[in-house]
């Protein structure tokens, strides 16, 4: 059955879905975008990934499209039309359509269009094998706190891993990682995670934000520092964390096995404590 989409206020069949050539994410990348997963057909995370939302359209001057009241009623009609019970939402802003020029066009209007994706999220096999991550080069812009389109960086980074037998690329920068293409990175030694501090270096993970939460309340300690390729390698574990993929235990980074090569017990808790909130 064909998917329902959503286009600046109308839901349609997705082949009938179409915004102009001028609009400003096409031409210059010039928006936001968000995922919210969704289990047991409920949003999952949803006011977090919201809260992220405003913040990147008021960092890029964009107006918001509707109201937030309206934003979450569509996510919810989106689930009902295409009767999503696993995978994700993703929706975007735009700056909106006008004739092509750097500045800010003051007759465009924001664009906002949405899609679902049925996904495994909840019993992903990968979570019980674990995946494989290499470190690339970061080669991003200086704003990677704003939840951009602009992702051509990440679209390479991701490409590179997958040519290498990988996931995900661990992204490095001036010897440190950052995080991953499209997920946070985090290692595991002697019991404590340990995972880059919030900057303008990194995106505020909204899984990231619920894990810390989650973490403090089963008194699983979190040291917010840099690290290094070489301190991931010696590890007991590794992890990442994304909205579409939850907890995702790292097996091997760079060729080199990570905790013996299986998933260790830090992260299998952490993947079953969020499960258990993400299902209720």
């Amino acid at each position: 059955m064909a998917r329902t989409v959503f286009v600046n206020g109308e839901y349609l069949p997705e082949s009938e879905g179409k915004i102009s050539i001028f609009d400003r994410g096409f031409l210059f990348a010039d928006g936001v975008y968000e995922v919210t997963a969704v289990v047991n057909g409920k949003l999952v995370d949803y006011g977090p990934h919201m809260e992220r939302l405003e913040r990147s359209l008021k960092e890029l001057r964009i107006d918001w499209p509707c109201t937030k009241d309206e934003l979450l009623a569509m996510h919810l009609e989106m689930v009902k039309r295409n009767d999503l019970k696993e995978g994700i939402i993703y929706m975007q802003v735009t700056r909106g359509a006008a004739d092509r020029t750097f500045n800010f066009p003051k007759e465009s209007k924001p664009t906002l269009i949405a899609f679902t994706q049925v996904m495994n999220l909840v019993n992903n096999p990968n979570a019980t094998t674990g995946v494989r991550v290499v470190t690339i080069p970061d080669i991003r812009w200086a704003r990677r706190d704003i939840k951009s389109v602009m992702l051509l960086a990440p679209v390479l980074g991701k490409q590179e891993a997958y040519e290498k037998g990988a996931t995900e690329g661990w992204m490095v920068e001036d010897g440190f990682i950052t995080e991953g293409t499209s997920s946070n990175a985090y290692i595991v030694k002697d019991g404590k995670v340990i995972t880059r501090e919030l900057s303008n270096s990194i995106l505020a993970g909204c899984t990231r934000r619920a894990l810390f939460r989650l973490a403090s309340e089963e008194g699983i300690e979190i040291v917010e520092r840099k690290f290094t390729a070489e301190e991931a390698y010696a590890a007991d574990e590794a992890f990442l964390t994304s909205a579409s993929q939850f907890v995702m235990p790292i097996i091997e980074i760079d060729g080199k096995r990570i905790g013996g090569g299986q998933p260790g017990p830090v992260v299998r808790k952490l993947r079953e404590i969020f499960l258990e909130e993400a299902g209720k």
